[in-house]
């Protein structure tokens, strides 16, 4: 039976993530109300996990609010979407002014925005947060973003510290900003995790189709590489799926179906990135490559109507080697750059003042792409003039410098031997866009006024200009 006021915050939800925060909650000394609208998974908790903490499940969302302290903590961990919406119609009838709302889901930054705000007119304190890590770190302890107002921050800060993972003798967790930041932020983390992923499947790709490697062999790679500024956890797992075994004794990865799903964070980045005007490259072939990838009856056809010349593998030196490993440093500094400029974009447009070095320290420990190369980062910010865009702090210009001939010899050597690597590749392309002091686009402002009377800029004067290309070809002052 539930003792009433005694939990210190609820969970709602109870799936892996959720009942995985909900455990990690317990485990750090606070009591815990559960309520999951399948009552099997309530009682599953309780049975296999039961005494790791207090737990208090309840079998009605009326039970559930009864069973918090006051001012009520209530995260609530369901699917995106409209089933959120559901969950806080039915919430707020139940609760009280002061009571705070957590949605801990990969909600749509603009969605959390709008809660905030109904929530508000309640009385309610709205939290959209961030939580990175997966199951296990839910479990062991995510990356936390938070995105509310001060004051409820201040309420929830005491769990949030404690649930969440350390990294340099502080948690990773921090307040974002208000209303969807938490959630912005966090979708940011997953823009980057997809650039990450697949410049890494890129890599492999090289390695297979051009080298001829083999999975174990390239687990020997990566696994190498995770002791240089290459350190991530994504670098570590992907040595130990390549390195795994099946039941046949092969590799496992050599039996996967090569179709990559995806949840939409992915594809909500991308597309924010076009509504702000940031070139978020990398992150939207990333996107491409797995729509690509889905489309295997497509491919399975196009692969028979234009196949492939049978090639012998090129013997791979470390001098090879150590020349993808520089590729894929520099490709992964652009696309943390590319993703930390939507950021300080979407921090303006939206008035968040979001602290950038402070999201790349939290992004240190927990979260899916945790990497060495975050220090350096978080330090790039906290001068007291921050660069303009990462690639200019001194110690990534340098590594993208040094690495410029092996980057651009990586991605010739794949064009030639027809591997796609679209992130390889955009990255590159966008290196070298962003360092011409003068690109082509002069020509484009020419034909968007040819066409469209769009009107164009001069380098030698002030003033907005149009040419009558269909009358008498004369350059006349724009109003």
């Amino acid at each position: 039976m539930t003792t009433n006021g005694a939990a210190d915050l609820g969970v709602i939800g109870l799936a892996v993530m959720g009942a995985n925060l909900a455990r990690n909650a317990a485990r750090r000394g606070f009591g815990v109300a559960l309520f999951n609208r399948h009552a099997s998974r309530t009682d599953a908790l309780m049975r296999d996990h039961g005494a790791e903490g207090r737990f208090y499940p309840t079998k009605s969302v009326a039970e559930f609010i009864a069973a918090l302290g006051k001012p009520r903590v209530a995260v609530v961990m369901v699917k995106a979407g409209k089933p959120v919406d559901e969950m806080i119609d039915e919430l707020l009838p139940l609760l009280d002014p002061g009571d705070i709302l957590i949605d801990a889901g990969n909600s749509l930054f603009s969605d959390s925005a709008r809660r905030a705000e109904v929530c508000r007119g309640r009385g309610v304190e709205f939290v959209g947060m961030g939580v990175s890590g997966g199951e296990q770190g839910a479990l062991e302890g995510p990356s936390i973003m938070p995105g509310c107002e001060p004051a409820a921050y201040a309420r929830i800060a005491p769990f949030l510290t404690r649930m969440a993972a350390q990294a340099a003798g502080r948690p990773c967790c921090a307040r974002i900003g208000p209303g969807g930041a938490g959630h912005y932020v966090k979708m940011v983390h997953n823009g980057i995790e997809y650039a990450d992923m697949q410049l890494i499947a890129e890599t492999y790709d090289i390695l297979t189709s051009v080298y001829g490697q083999s999975a174990s062999a390239i687990a020997d790679v990566f696994a190498a590489w995770n002791a240089t500024e290459l350190e991530s956890y994504l670098i570590e797992i992907t040595a130990i799926v390549l390195g795994k075994r099946d039941a046949s004794g092969g590799a496992l990865v050599d039996a996967i179906l090569d179709e990559a799903e995806q949840k939409g964070t992915g594809r909500w980045t991308a597309q924010s990135a076009l509504d702000l005007g940031v070139p978020l490259t990398a992150i939207t072939e990333a996107v491409y490559a797995r729509a690509l990838s889905a489309r295997r009856d497509l491919r399975l056809l196009a692969a028979k109507a234009f196949p492939r010349a049978t090639r012998a593998p090129l013997a791979a030196t470390p001098a090879d080697i150590e020349a993808i490993r520089r590729a894929l440093y520099a490709a992964k500094i652009v696309s943390y750059a590319q993703g930390f400029e939507q950021m300080s974009a979407a921090s303006e447009q939206y008035g968040w003042a979001l602290n950038l070095g402070e999201i790349a320290a939290i992004w240190r420990g927990g979260c899916i792409i945790r990497a060495r190369m975050l220090d350096r980062i978080m330090q790039a910010y906290a001068v007291a003039q921050p660069p303009a865009n990462l690639l200019l702090a001194e110690d990534f210009r340098n590594a993208v410098a040094a690495a410029e001939g092996d980057w651009r010899r990586v991605v010739a050597l794949a064009i030639e031997r027809g591997v796609a690597t679209p992130a390889f590749s955009s990255t590159l392309a966008y290196y070298d866009g962003l360092r011409r002091a003068r690109g082509p686009a002069n020509l484009l402002q020419g034909l968007r006024d040819y066409f469209g009377a769009h009107t164009y800029r001069r380098l030698d004067k002030l003033g907005v200009f149009h040419t009558r290309w269909g009358q008498d070809g004369e350059e006349v002052a724009a109003d």
